[in-house]
């Protein structure tokens, strides 16, 4: 049984801002200390201040040969149950870590090479060069680190989506950046099958790493080995090429130097630039959330139904009796449209003290599609601002001053207007060009028409076209372009 199901919510995974997990087994996702680094909002960034404190800490104890220190940080790590991410068989057991493996990472870390040597920098190098260490102990790890901002996230989603929150729950030790110590919590989360249950964001889990071992020596090590070695007449694999009647290739070294980690540490060691241009090019990488696909299969629940979300919004009659019902009708597709660009969707958000609340607002961790364009273009937009009229009379000027009226320099200047329709749709928007130019305001207004197209638009993006060939033609929008927001903006600017 589901998240969803269990607390009767109404909702489907694409719509839903977290993962929808079985309540009883696990789900093989992880959480990647990485996709954190690509996230510039407030929540991420305190999630790395918490793993950055604690892993200097793990090796500033290492540094000092202080292993008691060392001991005291890792003893206290904890089998993370409440995510019900990982491979366990069965009923979710945290079999990544238990005290026994605790006390084994403990050891390796202690007498790491890499670790005194400064080629550890952060959490996500030990996968590369820790023995028993792997994709689901920092995953694993990394929650028990940032279980305070699950909390916090958990709370806030839950409040959201009408799950019941129990108060006084015991969810293990949180650490604390500031002291740099552990804490217990005592805290208000849900009990799901008799179980505290921590929710993660979907936009932060993958499948794997985005730094591997396999990948590192395959595509960077072995390279620069197979130079050496070709430059070396005289070398054994040179000679053993030679005799074979070929030239040295790269599957030989792969077979000559592939080995453990301690192997992995020791040729770092000695070419410590190599791993350095490694990770800086990773850096420069997107990691791509999973897709609403990918988290279909992960979680098993049913795939992205558009139609049927567009559906719901354009059954429900104008007027104010199905005022509620539109808003989150509303929610529900937008947050399956526009992940994984649009996240954490908060509904009648309180701005200033209370005095004003917007009826959705969303977090921009877009990159490199439309709300990413927007901000590297001038118009700020940290957050996202929903207003939905399911008026069945005309909108005017009273609508767009009071979605501006949420705007500030530092939430974001720019917002969606959803309504049901228009009698002369070209003069109010005359009127959000008016607030464009005059105030650097962005109003983008989408009727029940624009939403059909925004919908085909996202379908066509999703279902890849073969040429002739063979060969995905890429000749369809990608899916977070979304060419008809693009349209409207143009609109208000032209």
């Amino acid at each position: 049984m589901h998240v969803s199901e269990f607390y009767n919510l109404g909702r489907t995974q694409p719509t839903l801002d977290f993962v929808d997990v079985d309540i009883e087994n696990d789900t093989p996702v992880y959480i990647d200390p990485s996709t954190l680094k690509k996230l510039s909002d407030d929540w991420a960034l305190q999630c790395m201040e918490m793993l950055g404190t604690f892993f200097y800490s793990v090796l500033d104890g290492i540094n000092h040969g202080d292993q008691g220190r060392v001991k005291e940080l890792l003893i206290r790590l904890q089998e993370p149950n409440e995510t019900h991410f990982g491979l366990s068989k069965g009923k979710s057991r945290g079999r990544a870590l238990g005290p026994y493996l605790v006390r084994r990472i403990c050891d390796n870390l202690s007498v790491s090479r890499a670790a005194q040597s400064g080629l550890l920098e952060d959490l996500e190098d030990t996968a590369l060069f820790i023995e028993g260490i792997g994709k689901d102990i920092v995953s694993d790890i990394t929650t028990c680190v940032i279980r305070g901002m699950l909390i916090s996230y958990t709370q806030a989603i839950s409040s959201m989506y009408g799950i019941d929150l129990v108060e006084g729950v015991h969810c293990g030790l949180a650490w604390d950046p500031r002291r740099r110590e552990w804490e217990e919590t005592y805290t208000r989360l849900p009990i799901a099958g008799g179980k505290p249950l921590l929710l993660v964001p979907k936009v932060i889990v993958r499948y794997d790493l985005l730094l591997t071992k396999k990948e590192y020596f395959r595509n960077h090590l072995a390279p620069a080995l197979l130079t050496e070695e070709a430059d070396k007449p005289t070398s054994k694999l040179v000679r053993a090429a030679k005799e074979a009647g070929r030239e040295l290739e790269k599957r030989d070294v792969e077979e000559a130097y592939d080995g453990d980690k301690e192997r992995m540490t020791e040729l770092s060691q000695e070419r410590v630039e190599l791993y350095r241009e490694y990770k800086e090019k990773k850096k420069t990488e997107s990691i791509k959330p999973l897709t609403h696909a990918q988290l279909a299969r992960a979680t098993g629940t049913e795939p992205v139904d558009f139609d049927a979300l567009l559906n719901t919004v354009l059954e429900i009659p104008p007027g104010s009796s199905g005022a509620s019902r539109y808003h989150r009708a509303i929610e529900a597709l937008f947050t399956a449209i526009f992940y994984p660009a649009l996240t954490q969707p908060v509904i009648e958000y309180p701005l200033d003290d209370g005095r004003k609340r917007v009826d959705i607002v969303y977090t921009n961790r877009d990159r490199k599609g439309f709300f990413d364009w927007l901000t590297r273009h001038g118009r700020p937009c940290s957050y996202v601002f929903v207003e939905c009229k399911n008026y069945a009379t005309e909108l005017g000027n009273p609508e767009i001053d009071q979605i501006c009226g949420r705007f500030t320099p530092s939430r974001g200047k720019v917002g969606i207007l959803a309504c049901r329709s228009f009698g002369d749709k070209k003069r109010f928007i005359q009127r959000c060009q008016d607030v464009a130019r005059n105030r650097n305001e962005y109003v983008i207004v989408l009727d029940d028409d624009d939403l059909r197209l925004l919908v085909d638009e996202v379908k066509l993006s999703l279902e890849p076209r073969e040429g002739a060939d063979g060969k995905i033609l890429r000749d369809r929008p990608k899916p977070s372009e979304f060419r008809l927001l693009h349209e409207r903006f143009r609109d208000l600017v032209s």
